[in-house]
């Protein structure tokens, strides 16, 4: 009795409500301890992490195909029909929700501790990261997605030369598409760096998404012996892009690159011949050597078939960039989204720039080191070298398939030229 009457009073004195408040919160102090006696098993803020890596890729199916209705419908090419609306607007309303329950139960059930905090700091933090890749273009939201999900693989597709061809533009080019991920700086393992071994070369890839393809140019590739054979040991069915252009015409360009770094350097016809009056054309000087394509394009297909191998012409690419970007996507077996919309013609330059995307200030276009005027050349100079070049180019078209109509051109070479 004496128990039951001291009860009594005690509930009479407390309200339940607090009564009920201080029950509940012993409880919750219980499950806190409980679930922290196991930690570190348990390892909460990683397989948090791991939960929401993993809803992100479950979720990557679904947004991937409004990603590209997305960018399609930025750059004019499809519309967004109603019912893709609806479904963008649904997925991300529940993507949203889903959220907002994961943080309210952090916030409730880890608070108390440091460590709990940090892991419900680092969540929020990764979705309002989350939230502004999703407000921003498409790709950006692939470049952000990527450097955070993405995998670094050896590239699928290089772009192996040549030198003074117009390698940097196609590159510059295909960079816009959102299934390219490519390396800005020329790696140069197969000629330089190859001692350094393919996980070197790998973790210079950027990372790519699934469906994205792994590039990188480097057109010393082309003229250099053992790179063939380096290339196929990697990856044998790996596809080669050779952007080529008039032999004479890259020859001078090459040269007036090397007289911008060394004004010291003797004239383009003195090292052009070995004897100008016997009218003997020196091959082994570099400049004039790379332009001996038939030459380089024999090494390659010892090891590759011409299916695995583009050729873009370099002239083509400067009057018509979309048609030959179209070529390009075609043999990467990529969407054909690069389009003429996304070039301009520069007559300061002389050759074509990207229209500058709707976030910068700025076009694309390449740096001072493209569109040096070139030196006056001897119009018999000139001569001689298509002369030399001639069975070469033959021979070239032959193995290619493919008439670049160089010989067509006018000995107008002499004149200034844009590169």
């Amino acid at each position: 009795m004496a128990f039951w009457s001291s009860t009594s009073v005690f509930t009479s004195k407390v309200p339940r409500k607090i009564l009920f408040m201080f029950t509940l919160s012993l409880s919750v102090t219980y499950l806190f301890y409980s679930l922290m006696s196991c930690y570190n098993s348990l390892q909460f803020p990683l397989q948090e992490n791991y939960v929401y890596q993993g809803r992100l890729v479950t979720e990557e199916t679904t947004f991937v195909t409004l990603r590209e209705k997305l960018y399609s419908a930025s750059q004019g090419f499809t519309e967004f029909t109603e019912a893709d609306r609806t479904t963008a607007v649904s997925t991300v309303k529940d993507h949203a929700e889903a959220e907002q329950r994961t943080v309210e139960w952090i916030r409730t059930q880890a608070s108390p501790t440091k460590s709990a905090a940090a892991a419900a700091a680092y969540h929020t933090t990764a979705l309002e990261r989350e939230h502004q890749e999703f407000s921003t273009t498409d790709s950006e939201l692939r470049m952000n997605c990527t450097s955070d999900y993405g995998e670094k693989k050896l590239p699928q597709a290089i772009i192996i030369g040549v030198k003074k061809g117009g390698t940097r533009a196609l590159l510059e080019a295909l960079r816009v598409h959102p299934d390219v991920r490519a390396v800005g700086n020329e790696p140069h393992f197969f000629d330089r760096n190859y001692e350094k071994g393919l996980d070197w070369y790998r973790d210079l890839m950027p990372s790519t998404l699934e469906g994205q393809i792994t590039m990188e140019k480097t057109p010393s590739y082309f003229v250099t012996n053992h790179a063939p054979k380096r290339i196929h040991s990697m990856a044998r069915d790996i596809k080669l892009i050779i952007v080529v252009r008039n032999p004479v015409t890259r020859a001078i360009s090459d040269y007036t690159q090397t007289l911008s770094k060394k004004p010291e350097i003797p004239t383009f016809e003195v090292l052009a011949f070995k004897n100008r009056t016997l009218g003997l054309i020196d091959a082994s000087w570099s400049a004039l050597r790379i332009g001996i394509y038939a030459l380089h394009l024999e090494s390659w297909m010892q090891y590759f078939p011409l299916s695995q191998m583009h050729f873009v012409s370099g002239e083509r690419l400067i009057v018509d960039p979309a048609g030959e970007m179209a070529k390009v996507q075609d043999f990467l077996g990529l969407k054909r989204i690069v389009t003429d919309k996304h070039f301009y013609f520069n007559k300061t330059k002389g050759f074509p720039c990207l229209k500058k995307p709707e976030d910068s200030s700025t076009p694309r276009c390449l740096g001072k080191s493209k569109g040096r005027t070139h030196p006056k050349i001897d119009a018999d100079v000139i001569r001689r070298l298509h002369k030399f070049y001639k069975p070469f180019n033959m021979m070239f078209y032959q193995m290619t398939g493919q008439n670049f109509e160089w010989e067509l051109e006018d000995d107008s070479e002499s004149r200034s030229s844009q590169d």
